[in-house]
């Protein structure tokens, strides 16, 4: 186990992870569409938003345990599905789930993840939830769901903001492949990173795993791309959210809301949660940050339905000011992938303990001994976004 007692902040992780996976799939995880003005601004639109600071207050017995649609968590922050997770590191999936399941918090598997619902469910303990994504192929959208029941997550979550994709300019550039393209560009690259490198050819898992023989005409990488690319479906509706819902038949979470008239028909689907989420600033650039976005969200909807967040989490601050906004839980993703691509299943875990004692700390900081009495009033007025 390497000392990453030197490691503080989730920065610290970012750079060891773009010195150590190769570039391309460091810009896939650490990019966003178009101008990245969204994506820049998921970030950096928490720096604004102030703390007002408490003293003589006794900070003794401090928790920030919460629960997060009736499960209990160490904190109100989950892992996000993130795709291609596997290459960011060697088995990335599993090593992601066990280091959540240790800290007992929940991991969320992507449709688009290198290992399987089947490998990665031997791992992540009872707080595994899977996401999906609609394709046009419902048979084998039928048969997801079934695996991840068969599988024992506990919860669903729909991401409703990929009916077409957002560019990526960076990807493009890159020719982003999996596995890398043997283009003379990236062979080079891939010789400055022999730690990864070491790491993929010790795995068998270096493609799809929920997809490669599971959708119909997708027995091989070299048929994959033309399928992801023609199965996206561009017509999911909310009618396709009643269909899933019946078929999965537990626990719902709908990822991808950004407006108070679409939270509205979150909460009157009979989902579970909902997540104020703009993909990470990777579909719609120009649109506002998710923590803009989120007090009018939860002000709308938040007694009906429980309301996250996501995008630009980088800190605990950062998950104390959106549980303060109305976020009864957050998911983090590039914190996570940067914790894995600097130093495998530590530097996750790493990721989470900085997060979890930078939250308690601000919390004690700003009045507060247990994270469910945090409101708005740790904020300083003026300083954060209205409903």
């Amino acid at each position: 186990m390497p000392d990453l007692s030197k490691i503080t902040c989730i920065e610290d992780l970012r750079v060891l992870a773009q010195r150590r996976v190769p570039r391309m799939f460091y810009d896939y995880a650490d990019s966003g569409s178009y101008t990245e003005g969204t994506y820049r601004a998921n970030e950096a639109d928490f720096q604004y938003i102030k703390l007002r600071q408490r003293v003589a207050v006794n900070m003794t017995g401090r928790s920030t345990r919460s629960t997060m649609i009736g499960q209990d968590v160490a904190m109100p922050v989950a892992i996000a599905p993130t795709g291609l997770t596997g290459m960011q590191h060697a088995d990335g999936e599993i090593l992601g789930a066990r280091a959540a399941q240790a800290f007992g918090i929940p991991f969320t598997l992507s449709t688009m993840s290198i290992c399987s619902i089947e490998d990665v469910a031997r791992h992540a303990g009872p707080g595994f939830w899977f996401q999906l994504y609609v394709m046009r192929d419902r048979d084998f959208i039928e048969r997801l769901i079934d695996r991840a029941k068969a599988a024992g997550c506990s919860a669903l979550q729909l991401t409703l903001d990929l009916q077409i994709l957002g560019q990526r300019h960076k990807d493009i550039k890159n020719g982003l492949s999996t596995p890398p393209k043997p283009t003379l560009a990236n062979l080079l690259n891939l010789a400055t990173k022999p730690r990864w490198c070491l790491g993929m050819l010790g795995t068998q898992r270096r493609s799809f795993g929920n997809i490669v023989g599971h959708a119909k005409g997708v027995g091989d990488l070299s048929s994959l791309s033309s399928w992801t690319a023609e199965q996206f479906d561009p017509e999911l509706n909310w009618g396709d959210v009643e269909w899933i819902k019946k078929r999965w038949g537990g626990k719902l979470i709908l990822k991808g809301i950004m407006d108070a008239e679409d939270a509205r028909l979150a909460a009157d689907s009979g989902a579970d949660a909902l997540i104020v989420s703009n993909h990470g600033g990777r579909q719609l650039d120009g649109a506002p940050s998710s923590i803009a976005a989120l007090p009018a969200i939860a002000a709308a909807v938040g007694r009906d339905i429980e309301v996250w967040m996501d995008g630009g989490i980088r800190s605990g601050q950062d998950v104390l000011k959106a549980r303060a906004l109305g976020a009864h839980g957050t998911m983090i993703g590039r914190s996570f992938l940067y914790g894995l691509g600097a130093h495998g299943e530590a530097g996750v875990a790493r990721a989470l303990q900085i997060i979890q004692r930078e939250l308690d700390t601000t919390m004690a900081f700003c009045g507060h001994t247990d994270i469910n009495t945090v409101d708005r009033s740790i904020l300083l007025p003026g300083t954060y976004p209205e409903a």
